[in-house]
């Protein structure tokens, strides 16, 4: 087990509480005053891929600052996978990939934004040529990290679902320890052939950032927790154990699925389940 010393181990009170863009489709002074109100205090930026390339970045701190809102990574657009996707075996796509992730790392690191967040692969993937990706990625990544460092910036690999590569423990730990400017993003809802609690157990202190999400464990969902099936006070007991000491920070949309039944979620919603969550309670349901 990869947990660090208990003496030293991270406690869920000192998280705070986080929140993606995803949930809102874009990104404007009136989702930073939303956040602000709400008492979520990090935000991770994640749109789409013209979305993200047209963000004013100079803006950025400015909003930032004035609403009291830290963002503390970007996720790096990962679609279409025709030109976003490190583990391509087209070299030229990955040439493509690479080039265009770092002049966003350019951008956010003059914007103070230390964490670009990263998929490692697109899908689906053939079981025959696996091994291969593996190694191609497990290049690309390297690559990206070692010029990622040159702007401050640390490069955070996201566990994926079915056929994505970094799919389990293994994977992951094979694609992050080749640079040692990579760090890992626990997606809690990704996780199909691996549980949470052995995933954390053998990454332990390499996860620097998290997705917090709920599922059926069949497939990802990106539900509120407790709206699943995970065990959440174990999930935060082996975060703490591990000793990660980055945000509580949901990547649930506000939009109410077809498969649940209650209202769409509001940015409030998620600042009362991430304080159910971090005294390890079950929050009251949403209506």
């Amino acid at each position: 087990m990869n947990l660090i010393d208990g003496n030293q181990k991270s406690l869920a009170k000192n998280w705070k509480c986080g929140m993606s863009t995803s949930a809102f489709g874009y990104l404007d002074e009136t989702v930073f005053r939303a956040y602000a109100e709400s008492n979520i205090r990090v935000m991770e930026i994640s749109l789409s891929e013209i979305q993200t390339d047209s963000l004013n970045w100079k803006a950025l701190p400015v909003l930032s600052e004035s609403h009291g809102v830290e963002i503390r990574s970007l996720h790096l657009p990962f679609y279409p996978f025709e030109h976003n996707n490190l583990a391509s075996f087209d070299a030229n796509v990955r040439k493509m990939t690479i080039d265009a992730h770092l002049e966003r790392i350019r951008h956010m690191s003059e914007a103070g934004i230390r964490i670009a967040v990263v998929h490692p692969s697109g899908e689906p993937n053939s079981p025959e040529g696996r091994r291969e990706q593996l190694k191609i990625c497990r290049d690309s990544l390297a690559s990206l990290a070692e010029a990622a460092s040159a702007y401050g910036v640390s490069v955070a690999v996201e566990d994926l679902p079915r056929t994505c590569l970094g799919n389990c423990s293994s994977e992951i730990l094979f694609l992050t320890e080749s640079h040692p400017n990579l760090c890992v993003c626990f997606d809690t809802n990704h996780l199909l052939t691996e549980t949470n609690h052995s995933f954390i157990s053998a990454v332990g202190g390499r996860i620097k950032t998290i997705h917090v999400s709920d599922y059926d464990m069949a497939d990802e969902k990106h539900w509120l927790p407790y709206e699943g099936k995970t065990d959440w006070v174990e999930l935060v007991t082996d975060l703490e154990n591990a000793g990660y000491d980055g945000p509580f920070l949901y990547e649930v949309p506000m939009k109410c699925p077809r498969t649940l039944n209650r209202r769409d979620l509001v940015p409030g919603d998620y600042y009362a389940n991430y304080l159910a969550c971090i005294s390890k309670k079950r929050p009251s349901p949403i209506q």
